[in-house]
């Protein structure tokens, strides 16, 4: 190759190299994008410049190659990288303004000196030109191309990283002839990419231990990613929704809103707060979610949608127990009044009806049925002056299966007027403390209601369940749909003709009063099974 192209060549690829540094630096704005096209840029440019280098001194020195060596010395100070060629016993031949800048060595005649020689005219760097030397002695023994990170500490404080190729050369017979080293300054880029790393951790904690649930939805609505929590929540594995589409967990009617926010995020690049929805988690319960979503943004573009999800379930079960006790609290106030003002009137005309069913025997159809209403409406008032302030109770140790019994005693002969089987299963339980009348009027209203379902037969079953003893009252009946369920016990709620919507209430009420829980399960065309936990546990007066 000839001198002239030699340098033609040089030139063209320096000018080469120049236009594809403008062109990434100001085609790939990114943090993680410039750090990784740094990264190629200074891996070509150290390959180059050593072939470079390495073609122009194997020319013979002629007068024409030494000005073109001129013009390399140019370029190479010209330029912000750290460039020398030391012979090969180490001994420097030629190194950039740069170099000896960095070094303190501006005024030093360097030529023929090894590192450690001119360690000796610059005290601070002494051991870092010495470090180069055993850097260098590696590079020598593995007889090939090196790249290794050197950092060089700064008089003022700090120092400075550089990204150092070293080339060997050797003559025909093995023996060391030369060594190119080629620095370049990386310290803005560690920087970056420390930055990058540090963002990185920071995202992942924001994500991964965010306490409510994370996720990302890209613009075709499938899911990218999901944090921890997703998992805690749904009972799902986070792997089988990865890839996949969140709206298979969503309840039915909250479907709509959530394809609505999703494509609002989509088309305005705001964020967008939705109204709660239900989930079913894996397990068939509900949770309830109040949801926020928001755009993901790359280059000014919305890519995606990043959703956070808190479960409030617990809040809304608390506000809607504090509802329903306000409720309780405000028709106690109301109930305790009102009975007292009705009670009263109400025993005077019972006692003329009576004096009236006995002196007009003709017309006693009437007045038996004017008795009966009277009761009616006297028991409706005791439904209500157990719905008032809380009373006094005084638990007696007692056996339930005993209660049970005298219960159902009561009702046979309603029962065999309805044709309904009776059917009562105990095991021996032991005693506990509760208030006999009150779970005897509990257990009535229980299997009067099994009676008005339309059934044939009523099961009563009693036995011992993890510290409770379970009363299970079921029934053939008709059966519930789920929306009445949950309305079950609030007050003057029923379906019935003639039904306060107190009796469950009152029910409700007892049961509380006693540590337990009262709980429903029914089905349409099968049934309903009514079941009271009471704690085994002794109590006191409440």
């Amino acid at each position: 190759m000839g001198k002239r192209k030699v340098v033609a060549y040089y030139a063209g690829a320096s000018v080469a190299w120049f236009a594809v540094t403008e062109v990434v630096r100001q085609s790939v704005p990114t943090l993680r994008n410039i750090v990784l096209y740094s990264r190629l840029i200074d891996v070509l440019y150290a390959v180059l410049s050593c072939v470079f280098l390495y073609i122009l001194m194997r020319q013979q020195k002629t007068h024409e190659v030494d000005k073109e060596e001129h013009r390399l010395s140019t370029l190479m100070n010209s330029m912000t990288d750290f460039i020398s060629f030391k012979d090969g016993e180490g001994r420097w031949i030629q190194v950039n303004d740069f170099g000896l800048r960095l070094f303190q060595l501006e005024h030093v005649d360097y030529k023929g000196k090894t590192d450690r020689e001119l360690g000796e005219y610059t005290e601070f760097y002494r051991d870092a030109l010495i470090y180069c030397e055993q850097s260098d002695e590696e590079t020598w023994q593995s007889g090939k191309l090196t790249r290794v990170e050197e950092i060089i500490p700064l008089p003022e404080g700090g120092c400075r990283i550089f990204d150092t190729t070293k080339m060997p050369l050797f003559h025909e017979d093995g023996s060391r002839k030369a060594l190119i080293v080629i620095g370049r300054d990386i310290t803005e880029r560690k920087n970056a990419e420390k930055r990058l790393a540090e963002n990185e951790q920071r995202y992942k904690s924001l994500f991964e231990y965010n306490p409510n649930l994370v996720y990302m939805i890209d613009g075709d609505g499938k899911v990218t990613n999901l944090n921890a929590q997703f998992e805690v929540i749904t009972g799902y594995a986070r792997e089988s929704f990865i890839g996949g589409n969140l709206l298979d967990l969503i309840e039915e009617p909250y479907r709509n809103a959530i394809v609505l926010a999703f494509r609002k995020v989509l088309a305005e690049g705001e964020a967008y707060v939705t109204q709660e929805i239900d989930i079913r988690r894996k397990d068939g319960t509900k949770r309830t979610l109040s949801c926020t979503f928001v755009p993901m943004m790359i280059e000014q573009n919305v890519v995606g949608m990043i959703g956070y999800s808190q479960d409030i379930t617990k809040i809304r079960q608390t506000e809607e127990r504090l509802r329903h006790s306000e409720l309780l609290s405000t028709l106690g106030e109301l109930a305790a009044g009102v009975a007292h003002e009705i009670r009263n009137p109400l025993t005077s005309l019972k006692g003329f009806v009576q004096l009236l069913q006995k002196s007009d025997l003709q017309q006693a159809y009437y007045y038996t049925i004017m008795l009966d209403e009277l009761d009616r409406i006297n028991n409706i008032v005791g439904e209500l002056l157990v719905l008032a302030k809380p009373q006094q109770l005084v638990f007696e140790r007692e056996s339930v299966g005993q209660i049970v019994k005298d219960v159902l005693a009561l009702l046979q002969p309603q029962a065999n007027f309805h044709g309904i089987e009776l059917v009562f299963e105990e095991d021996g339980l032991p005693a506990i403390d509760c208030e006999g009348n009150q779970l005897k009027q509990l257990f009535i209203n229980l299997v009067k209601n099994a009676f008005e379902a339309n059934a044939t037969m009523v099961k009563v079953m009693i036995k011992e369940r993890d510290g409770y003893i379970s009363i299970r009252v079921q029934d053939n009946g008709c059966g519930m749909p789920p929306e009445r369920l949950t309305h079950l016990g609030e007050p003057f709620f029923s379906v019935k003709e003639k039904g306060t919507g107190l009796g469950l209430t009152v029910s409700y009420r007892i049961v509380e009063a006693h540590g337990g829980k009262l709980t429903f399960t029914s089905e349409v065309g099968e049934g309903t099974v009514a079941e009271v936990l009471l704690p085994i546990k002794n109590h006191t007066s409440v």
